[in-house]
């Protein structure tokens, strides 16, 4: 028979209290969508640099599509609040965009970025220009010995550079990483210096609030189980909006995590996703982008996502008699 510590089993019951409760009530309802807009302000975020590209900035392709998806939602869930954290051109440092998230409480987080890449540098011949060159030739010997130069002209090409445009289109989903989720942790615990707040728990279809102490074991193990939770679900979600991409004819490059994070992701109490909607230097994504069919395709892709998470997630209480806690 294995004898655990009598500091892991006490973990282990805070862990199966504090679920068994949550087991016969209803799963948290979705109640609160941020909509972030990224960059913004001074932050231009990426810009079309190829040759002949409409020059846009990255800001106002996503602050346009976020206002569409702000309004799609709201007009497919009339009864979720929809929080968009900008609706102008302002600058907002990534702690204000989880702080505003944070403090509305949000039940999930959405945010909208335009994707790049390096752009590779190409040249053309753009005529002919004259060089004037010299042939050295010596004469003698010794202390004698002379340097003569004998100018000369030749044509050489005359070349100019530009940039060419990226190759790489599409839309992609990203989640936070699962080796950040120490980060996810710390904004789930809401640590500020050594003070711990009120938790934010999934019950009763509300928002209960409970006090932990984070700094005790069975409370930092409660807390490693909701940032494992948030990332399952931000998996979900992404993958949603992956498929509902994929019925655009737009190529769909899947649900990815970035070895260095995204610190809005991590940082934000909530399941949350952030959606490369395209390439702002292809040409053929820069247009998409800036179209208003492009914008309000994407707003209406990723909306039906979030219906069907929605739907998913709150059907679970029907489905299994109001018993929806591990979902």
């Amino acid at each position: 028979m294995i004898k655990y510590p009598v500091s892991v089993l006490l973990i282990f019951t805070a862990i199966i209290a504090h679920f068994s409760v949550l087991k016969a009530q209803a799963p948290k309802m979705i109640k609160t969508i941020i909509v972030d807009a990224g960059h913004g302000g001074t932050d231009y975020g990426a810009t079309g640099q190829y040759e002949n590209s409409l020059r846009s900035a990255e800001k106002d392709v996503t602050l346009a599509i976020s206002l569409k998806l702000v309004e799609e939602l709201k007009k497919q869930l009339s009864d979720v609040q929809i929080i968009p954290t900008r609706t102008s051109d302002i600058f907002q440092s990534p702690i204000e965009k989880a702080n505003i998230a944070n403090a509305n409480k949000g039940d999930l987080f959405i945010c909208i970025h335009a994707d790049s890449g390096p752009l590779q540098m190409g040249k053309r011949q753009i005529g002919t220009h004259q060089v004037t060159r010299y042939k050295v030739t010596y004469k003698g010997k010794g202390k004698k010995k002379k340097k003569k130069s004998i100018p000369y002209t030749v044509t050489e090409p005359l070349y100019e550079y530009f940039k060419m445009p990226l190759k790489r289109s599409g839309t992609s989903v990203w989640i936070f990483a699962a080796h950040k989720t120490s980060d996810k942790l710390k904004a789930i615990m809401r640590e500020e210096g050594n003070n711990t707040e009120d938790f934010e728990i999934e019950s009763d279809g509300d928002s209960t609030t409970n006090s932990f102490d984070f700094n005790t074991p069975e409370g930092r193990a409660i807390a490693q189980v909701y940032a494992k939770r948030y990332q399952e679900k931000s998996d979900r979600l992404a993958s949603y909006v992956n498929d509902e991409v994929e019925k655009t004819n737009r190529p769909a490059l899947g649900v990815n995590q970035r070895q260095k994070g995204i610190w809005v992701l991590q940082a934000t109490n909530m399941p949350a996703i952030l959606v490369e909607t395209g390439f702002i230097n292809n040409p053929e994504d820069e247009e998409y982008l800036n179209s208003e069919k492009g914008q309000q395709e994407l707003a209406e892709s990723i909306t039906a996502a979030v219906v069907k998470y929605k739907q998913q997630i709150e059907s679970l209480k029907s489905q299994n008699g109001g018993s929806a806690a591990h979902q």
